[in-house]
């Protein structure tokens, strides 16, 4: 058993609450006795929890020496004889050394694994000298250890962790030919393996023993070891590796050598003459999922490393024994590191390129186990698959699926030696079964499979924390000399239970691998011997607990035939009746009984489903079944156009499937009243049995009254029948709708059958009240969701019922009236209800057009849309909407088109003409729209338009809070709601989304503009507030939409009355959560001043982000306004008034004018004549933003308009400045500006312009020199656009005369300038 202090010295934090490891020797010793109850009643608790799953745990082959490190802790446990309180001996695991494996600063334990030493001398049986524990750090380092803890050598091959340590040891060949294997430990790392021979690593090991053996004694003799042999492979052309499998020498045939030859080396390649031995190397990662690589022998030279010796001379004692001291721990420690200072030099690795593998881009291999064999190997990934591998072929063979963190190990189970060994056939190998062992730590579940393609032998039910122990390996220093004669103890598969601390081993016996080879390869001999065999077996066994076991597992065989199986338990029925009653056992003749009652009832319903007798219907059935189908005919037509296609499915699947005895039997018992009840286990068997005995009969393909009979007389309840028949019906929709009528006839036919029997309807059961039998119909159709087939079904019974009642009224009164009853009133508003679930459901089953979002298809039906409350239906239809990717405006016209034919079918007397042309329109609509308002008239008041829009709009801001990169989401929700006409219910959606989604985004993006001082870029737009630049300035545009709709709402809330919501009087009864309408009017109303501040936050950010100017928004505002945002928009918080701060005025026309700038920039094609777009930066509306923003923000809106004026002019855009020029107020301003932009031009066109004609020297000389000065003053290089035709110029000039009055000061420059451009534009 483990030991409680084991866990202590582990994880000393979990146990002491001061994370301080007490090294007192009493507490220790006390804790290797068992002795402090104290301590393990303290942490009896802990004993549950998968502390060994933070460990690296390893188990010596022979199951004597235990490893348990974490971290730089390891625990060393021997076996060890114990004898228990009851005087019996058994082989117990106790810890023999506990220390600090880690000597480099940081490096943890990675890997381990303990190695078996044989015996060198000649009286050795195959016991092991002395055990090396490797151990690998991830430092890069592997060290070597007794068994007392003594480090003997250390070894720095590569300076990266150490992922995996695997040892091959030498095996006896089994067969004449087989190569034999040489013995090495091969490390992994993350990129590179070490593969070191097995012979040097031994001889090095028993050195270095030796030395520190001597070294104890007299502390002064040093002898060098000799050089360890090993070969470094650089694994290549793989993405990760995480495990690895050395599978040893191979050699290829010939016909696999020059297949590989012409492969890698094409026509011209040459081929040895004998083919090259080569090591395979198998790892497991990704890209791809499976790598082989073979090393050819000879194509590198081993590298000889001298050991690293880890025994000082004066080291006096290298054993953690009580004589040393636990106190004097540290001090060895650091002794120990003295030496290991400098790092040896590290070898560069060989390159190794991969031959092959199996690639899987979206599989990641975890580990890999090779078989004893050397020819298979069991790999696991992180999708819970276990992969067989065939190394020879390179291909995998076999999947088990299920499986996440599974632990895998091998058992080679040799054949028991019996009277074969004495056979002439003794001279040949032992046989021997290969088993796969598997362990899934999360269903706690131990099998294991017979290989390669067998079944699974056997499974135990373990703890879910265990750890599977497989060595792969036994002794190392054997060879074929010294293993004569030796039994090697060792065990393959151990499971370690760390809960319990019980090693548990995992044996196999051979025969289990042949027990189902046979029965495979001998089932049609089975089966002919199998009736009088199996017979004379049941019969002649005495035990009734051992007969009644073998007539139970005869009768759960799937292949033995029903005459078989009857016959069998006939006549053992038959030898229990001829015995005395007094000896006879009372469940074994019960089960006899019960099981012969249920194989005749088996085969009777089978010899009536194989029957030719067809049953007539009634006229009067078939009258009504086509006058009830004539109307559904066209949504039934609809909806069977638009049910899932077909889909791969397996044969054993199928419902058209035979059902076995041995499953009918399953799901029916016998009860003690010889009554017969149907046991409900999964959908699947239900479905199965419900096939079994009605599919024919709805078919028309049997005697339903025959069937129904029989089932009667068998005992099985009326309701199970019922349950059983409308599970087929429902189940099978698809192929009922092929032939609807034939169907429904049959199905009435069997309701009726079933009605009829004895318990369906109560005798006493008053017509006013509700039946418990057809409320059990209704309620399966209200739960099921294939709307057509629970449709016909509630139609039938309706019917059914409706018969029923009335011919209990007419026995009862005898009179003429109609009967009127509950039941039927339930039954109108259950048909109701389930043909707007059909019309409903044909709609959400149109598939979406290619390219849109998609999804998965929602499925409806009575029951969820009255769980979904009163907006269960609207948000169905919006979830369709978002799904069939259908625009606001297109969704406005399909629903305007509704109301114009609602309003068309109020008009009495139409033209022939208009009607034509209606029926013509209508006749192009497309399906889409016609489903669409089908469903809305339908649901008039639970799909009205503000309804629908409202869903809508959250339906949209939903899937953009999902993913926020599709600002398209969140416009259109924005579309959305601009349709609706209720200000109310836009008022409450608009505060609903500010709340929830909106608000927290922006107030992100405040912050983000507040700390940058700029537009943000894109990487601090996703890491702040979720979304890339170009999505937030969507985002910041929205923003501002939604809350000038809830301004306009809140303005005209006063104006017009509250709506009145309602719903269809069939829906009525709904319960669940309340619609998004509902929600919104029950919203406080908002504070209008605060929604405004926010509305002009959200304006200067998203001017800031289309123009990219630079500001921080809280720049633009005072103390109060800043501490107004992101408040409740319901209260009343207190707002900037008065006149501002002249400088914060400043600072807010600076940005505003930028922004105009920046529009002006964006339009910069003077010669495009097409009109703007409605949304970007090159959007209309842009300068009357501004100047809406302005009077908000306090700033003239005359210097706006001149900047605007002047910045058109800069760009060329003269007839935009023109029609803003008539807005500007202050003229002689303008005119000054709009001069020196004048002389700028003429600047350009006189002095700076590449192509200067003789007139316009001849001009500039003519000029007088004021003007020749001034122009020569002007720099053109402020103009953006400073090459303008000279008529535009010329216009300019001709406004600028103007607006300038007579006196002023530039009006006489003014006329000079006009003059100047009319000499040129003549000359021109």
């Amino acid at each position: 058993f483990l030991k409680f202090i084991l866990f202590i010295y582990l994880f000393p934090a979990s146990y002491s609450e001061d994370n301080e490891l007490s090294w007192d020797t009493s507490d220790w010793e006390s804790a290797w006795e068992g002795g402090d109850n104290k301590e393990e009643e303290s942490t009896s608790d802990k004993k549950g929890e998968p502390w060994l799953q933070d460990c690296v745990v390893s188990l010596s082959p022979c199951a004597d020496l235990l490893v348990v490190a974490r971290e730089q802790k390891a625990a060393f446990l021997s076996a060890k004889w114990r004898t228990d309180d009851s005087g019996r001996e058994e082989m117990t695991l106790g810890v023999s050394w506990t220390g600090t494996l880690s000597t480099e600063e940081g490096e943890c334990v990675s890997s381990t694994i303990c190695i078996p030493l044989a015996s060198q001398k000649r009286s050795s049986t195959g016991r092991p000298d002395w055990t090396c524990v490797v151990v690998g750090f991830t430092s890069g380092y592997v060290r070597f250890y007794t068994e007392s803890g003594v480090l003997l050598l250390a070894q720095l091959l590569h300076e990266d962790p150490v992922l995996r340590l695997k040892c091959r040891t030498y095996e006896i060949p089994r067969h004449p030919g087989v190569t034999e294997q040489h013995e090495e430990l091969s490390i992994l790392y993350s990129a590179a393996m070490v593969t070191i021979d097995g012979f040097s690593l031994f001889q090095s090991l028993r050195a270095c023993r030796n030395q520190a053996a001597r070294a104890a004694a007299a502390g002064n003799d040093v002898i060098q070891p000799p050089p360890l042999a090993y070969k470094k492979w650089g694994l290549q052309e793989m993405d990760t590796i995480v495990d690895h499998s050395s599978v040893g020498i191979m050699t290829l045939c010939v016909f696999d050598q020059m297949k590989n030859a012409s492969i890698l080396g094409g026509f011209n390649a040459s081929v040895k003459g004998s083919p090259p031995a080569m090591s395979q190397y198998v790892t497991v990662g990704s890209g791809p999922y499976t790598g082989f690589y073979y090393a050819i022998e000879g194509s590198s030279q081993p590298l000889l490393s001298h050991v690293a010796m880890a025994v000082a001379s004066k080291l006096t004692s290298a054993l953690f024994s009580a004589a040393s001291g636990w106190l004097g721990w540290n001090k060895n420690k650091n002794e120990e590191e003295a030496p290991q200072k400098q790092k040896p030099k590290v070898e560069p690795a060989t390159p190794l390129s991969i031959r092959f593998g199996l690639p899987d881009s979206r599989r990641h291999g975890e580990s890999i186990c090779l078989s004893p064999c050397n020819m298979l190997a069991g790999v696991t990934d992180d999708f819970g698959r276990v992969t067989l591998l065939d190394l020879a072929r390179g291909i995998a063979i076999r999947m088990w699926k299920g499986y996440r963190d599974a632990q895998l190990g091998w058992l080679q189970v040799p054949e028991e030696r019996s009277e074969r060994d004495l056979s002439p056939s003794a001279s040949l190998p032992r046989r021997h079964a290969l088993f796969l062992v598997i362990y899934a730590p999360r269903r706690g579940i131990l099998e294991v499979w017979a290989m390669q393609q067998g079944p699974r032998v056997g499974a135990f039910t373990v703890g879910k924390h265990c750890r599977l122990l497989y060595a792969g390996y036994r002794l190392m220093g054997v060879n074929s000399v010294t293993s004569q004669g030796w039994q090697l103890h060792t065990q393959q598969v151990c499971l370690l239970d760390p809960i319990t601390g019980v090693l548990r081993t995992v044996n196999i016996p051979f025969h289990l691998a042949l027990r189902f080879y046979y029965i495979i390869n001998d089932s049609v001999f089975l089966l002919d011997i199998l009736e009088s065999e199996a017979r004379s077996i049941v019969l002649d066994i005495k035990h009734p607990a051992v007969k009644k076991q073998a007539l139970e597992s005869l009768l759960s065989n799937k292949n033995t035939p029903v005459s078989c199986l009857v016959n069998i338990t006939r006549a053992l029925d038959d030898t229990l009746k001829r015995q005395e009653p007094g000896e006879v056992d009372a469940e074994l003749l019960q089960l006899c009984s019960s099981q012969l009652k249920l194989l005749q009832l088996y085969t009777d319903i089978q010899q009536l489903h194989s029957a030719a007798d067809v049953e007539e219907t009634a006229e009067n059935v078939r009258t009504h079944t086509h006058r009830d189908l004539k109307k559904l005919r066209a949504s039934l037509e609809r909806y069977a156009q638009f049910t899932p296609r077909p889909s791969v499915s397996f044969a054993q699947d199928s419902p058209d499937s035979p059902l076995p005895a041995q499953a009918f039997l399953s799901q029916l018992e016998c009860t003690e009243d010889e009554e017969v009840k149907v046991i409900r286990r999964s959908e699947t068997e239900w479905n199965q049995l419900g096939n079994f005995l009605f599919w024919s009969c709805l078919c028309g393909k049997s005697p339903l009254h025959k069937v129904c009979y029989t089932l009667q007389q068998a005992g099985i309840s009326p309701q199970q029948l019922l349950s059983l028949l409308l599970s087929v019906w429902l189940h099978r929709e698809k192929e009922l709708l092929q032939k609807p009528e034939e169907n429904v006839r049959n199905l009435h036919r069997l309701l009726v059958a079933l009605s009829d029997m004895k318990g369906a309807v109560e005798e006493s059961w008053d017509t006013q009240s509700i039946s418990p039998w057809w409320q059990q119909v209704r309620t399966t159709c209200v739960q099921s969701h294939n709307a057509a087939a629970a449709l016909l079904a509630a139609l039938v019974a309706h019917r059914a019922a409706k018969a029923s009642i009335t011919s209990r009224a007419d026995s009862k009164f005898q009179s003429e009236w109609e009967a009127v009853s509950l039941e039927l009133e339930q039954w109108v508003v259950c048909v109701r209800q389930l043909e707007d679930v059909l019309v409903l459901q044909t709609l959400l089953l149109v598939p979406p057009p290619p390219g849109a979002t998609g999804g998965a298809t929602v499925q409806c039906s009575i029951k969820t849309l009255l769980e979904g409350g009163t907006g269960g239906i609207a948000d169905s239809v919006s979830k369709w909407v978002f799904r069939q990717d259908i625009s606001p405006e297109r969704l406005k016209e399909i629903l305007q088109k509704r109301g114009n034919k609602e309003a068309d079918d109020n008009v009495e007397q139409r033209d022939e003409e208009e009607r034509h042309e209606q029926e013509k329109s209508q006749e192009d609509t497309d399906r889409t729209a016609e489903l669409l308002l089908a469903v809305c008239q339908r649901f008039p008041h639970s799909l009205s338009p503000d309804f629908l829009f409202a869903h809508c709009c959250w339906e949209y801001v939903v899937q953009w809070n999902k993913d926020p990169e599709e600002g398209r989401y969140l416009c259109w929700s924005v579309e959305h709601l601009k349709m609706v006409s209720s200000p109310h219910i836009q008022q409450g959606v608009c505060t609903m989304m500010w709340s929830t989604f909106i608000a927290k985004r922006l107030s992100a993006a405040t912050f983000l503009m507040e700390k940058v001082g700029k537009a943000p870029k894109d990487r601090l737009c996703r890491r702040d507030v979720g979304m890339g630049d170009k999505a937030m300035t969507s985002f910041l545009g929205c923003c501002v939409q939604l809350l000038n709709i809830l301004m306009e709402a809140d303005s005209a809330v006063e104006e017009v009355s509250a709506p009145e919501l309602s719903i269809e009087e069939a829906w009525s009864g709904a319960e669940g959560p309340a619609s998004i309408a509902e929600l919104a009017l029950e919203q406080r109303g908002v504070h209008y001043p605060l929604v405004q501040h926010h509305c002009l936050l959200a304006s200067l950010l998203h001017a800031a982000m289309t123009f990219s100017v630079k500001v921080k928004p809280f720049s633009l505002f005072d103390s109060k306004g800043k501490n107004a945002f992101f408040r409740d928009l319901t209260t009343i918080q207190l707002m900037p008034s008065g006149d501002m701060d002249p400088g914060l005025v400043s600072v807010r026309q600076e940005f505003l004018l930028r922004v105009l700038t920046g529009w002006v920039q964006a339009i910069d094609d003077p010669t495009s004549s097409a009109p703007l777009p409605s949304s970007g930066p090159k959007a209309e509306w842009w300068p009357s933003l501004c100047l809406e923003l302005g009077s908000l923000l306090q700033v003239n809106p005359d210097i706006l308009r001149r900047h605007l004026v002047c910045e058109l002019y800069s760009q060329g855009l003269d007839l935009r400045a023109e029609e803003v020029m008539l807005e500007v107020e202050d003229k002689d301003v303008l005119g000054s500006q709009l001069l020196v932009l004048t002389g700028q031009r003429l600047s350009y066109s006189l002095l700076h312009s590449q192509n200067q004609t003789q007139a316009a020297m001849e001009l500039l000389a003519r000029l007088p020199p004021t003007l020749c000065t001034w122009l020569k003053a002007m720099d053109p290089r402020e103009l953006r656009c400073p090459l303008i035709p000279l008529p535009q110029t010329s216009r300019l000039v001709g406004r600028l005369i103007e607006i300038l009055p007579e006196n002023h000061a530039q009006y006489s420059l003014a006329l000079h300038l006009l003059e100047a451009v009319e000499v040129l534009t003549t000359e021109d």
